[in-house]
């Protein structure tokens, strides 16, 4: 197994200057009001949930979980704070970190992939591996992650909309970004919801490939017709070859195309040459 629980070691009070950030831990908005709250909160009460933490020198700490919570205490004044110091290696602190990230609200969607994705680079191990240490099926994990392969202003652009995951995933329906963009603003602009979005791409999807199969069709009737063409092209040629002076005519409209062989009548008792 990778992950066994932590060793635990004891509560402290550690300075906050002495804990860095996690090094696996996701990129975060938060908010400042929320933070505000929290901050309110702490003052009146204290934390009451200590921070996980793991040292790596005699002055320096790593947070593992709790970043709200140091934050928080920063702004209401604390110079330390509650912490749980905890052994473990990178990989057990990289997936601790991830299920207590996961188990939390504040995190969007982004987050949450940019989290997993870390730790598989991280960590060096596989999306199967890693489903299996936190609970979850393979597909949990490749579903996650398939959000990352929006855009750094696709993301901005969903979040400041306030769209879901699921807006997220029917976007990415659509393989090429210049589409995806115009995709994308459609469904801001009209306020559409996941249902809405949805069905939108399908049509869009659905018309695209209409128009493919009618592109596909015409283009094999041209070729076609230019094989059709070279044949009677290279049945004249041998007719002129064996001395017969055959003519091809063609005429061209909106509608079709028509090919005339004009053969001149020989004189009766006329020998050709050909044999049957």
């Amino acid at each position: 197994m990778l992950f066994n629980n932590p060793t635990i070691r004891k509560i402290i009070e550690i300075p906050l200057v002495q804990i860095r950030p996690f090094k696996t831990a996701a990129r975060k908005d938060y908010s400042r009001e929320k933070l505000n709250e929290l901050a309110v909160s702490i003052e009146k009460n204290g934390i009451i949930q200590p921070l996980t933490v793991r040292k790596v020198s005699n002055t320096e700490y790593e947070l593992i979980t709790g970043e709200r919570r140091l934050r928080a205490a920063a702004i209401c004044g604390l110079s330390t704070v509650p912490c749980m110091i905890v052994s473990c290696s990178d990989t057990q602190a990289s997936l601790f970190s991830l299920t207590e990230n996961l188990q939390r609200s504040e995190l969007n969607f982004f987050e949450e992939a940019e989290i997993i994705n870390n730790i598989i680079s991280c960590c060096h191990i596989s999306r199967q591996e890693l489903a299996l240490q936190i609970g979850q099926r393979p597909s949990f994990v490749a579903n996650k992650l398939r959000v990352l392969d929006l855009g750094r202003d696709e993301r901005n652009i969903i979040l400041k909309a306030h769209l879901t995951e699921r807006h997220a995933k029917a976007i990415l329906k659509i393989s090429d970004k210049t589409e995806r963009r115009i995709v994308l603003s459609e469904i801001v602009e009209n306020n559409m919801n996941v249902t809405q979005s949805e069905e939108y791409i399908d049509e869009l999807l659905r018309e695209a490939k209409s128009h493919r199969k009618q592109f596909i069709y015409k283009k094999a009737v041209i070729k076609d017709i230019r094989i059709f063409e070279n044949t009677i092209d290279n049945a004249v040629e041998t007719m002129r070859e064996s001395g017969i002076p055959a003519v091809k005519i063609q005429t061209e409209n909106d509608d079709f195309i028509e090919y005339i062989i004009q053969i001149p009548k020989l004189p009766a008792g006329h020998d050709s040459g050909l044999t049957a």
